[in-house]
Formats: structure tokens, C-alpha cells, sequence
């Protein structure tokens, strides 16, 4: 999938996480096995901290949830 400077702009509007940050990120997400719930916690923590948010413990067990059954969208320009 190609992303275009702005879909990257349209995440950095609304998250505050700069286009390099998110290109670090889904290199990172390439390497590890997103089946396994601690890695999926760390970078979950991670996204929280580059955001500034407070993620729940349950918003992270349904998101490891979703994302361990396949229940991801997989256009996600429709997610922003």
C-alpha cells in the first residue's frame, strides 16, 4: 500500500505524530509478530505515549483483541 504525504498529513493533524515517527513506528510493527500480546501492549503504551493519551487496560485488551482475530479494517484511510 502507498501513502501519500497527505495521509500522513491527515494523521499528523490529528494525532500530533510527525510523518518520520509514524515511518519508525510501522518499521517496527514489520519486525515483530503482531500475534503476540506483548508486543502488541508495548506498541500500543508507545502510540499512547507519542499521542499523549491514557490507554486503558481494557482499550488495550480489545485492541489486542481485534487485532490477534483479524477484526482490523484494512482501508485505513477510512480510520481517519
Amino acid at each position: 500500500m502507498k501513502f501519500t504525504d497527505n495521509f500522513f498529513d491527515k494523521i499528523e493533524n490529528k494525532t500530533k505524530v510527525n510523518k518520520e515517527t509514524i515511518l519508525g513506528l510501522a518499521n517496527k510493527l514489520q519486525q515483530n509478530d503482531l500475534k503476540d500480546e506483548k508486543t502488541l501492549r508495548d506498541i500500543i503504551q508507545e502510540l499512547g505515549k507519542m499521542t499523549g493519551k491514557n490507554i486503558s487496560e481494557d482499550k488495550q485488551n480489545k485492541i489486542i483483541e481485534a487485532v490477534t482475530n483479524d477484526k482490523v479494517p484494512k482501508d485505513l484511510d477510512k480510520l481517519i
